[in-house]
């Protein structure tokens, strides 16, 4: 696939940390898998991942989180 950000590269499979905010909350997830660009690095996550992706953001928001660093499970 094509970068849309960059427009000169094009994407490999791996793994990346998201980063969500709201408010004065930081969630971070490691290890999430994605499609990145081999030139500007900006990354893609299928619609199945954005959704686990959000809802624990989510999840950890409703549990009163300032700041959560956890690995990303993939659901079977």
């Amino acid at each position: 696939m094509e970068c849309v950000v960059c427009k000169h590269g094009t994407t490999y499979k791996g793994h990346v940390t998201v980063k969500l905010e709201r408010g004065e909350a930081i969630i971070l997830l490691k290890n999430v898998p994605a499609d990145i660009c081999e030139n500007c690095g900006h990354y893609y996550l299928d619609e199945a991942t954005a959704t686990a992706v959000l809802r624990e953001g989510e999840k950890a928001i409703n549990q009163g989180a300032e700041l959560e660093v956890m690995r990303y499970r993939e659901v079977a």
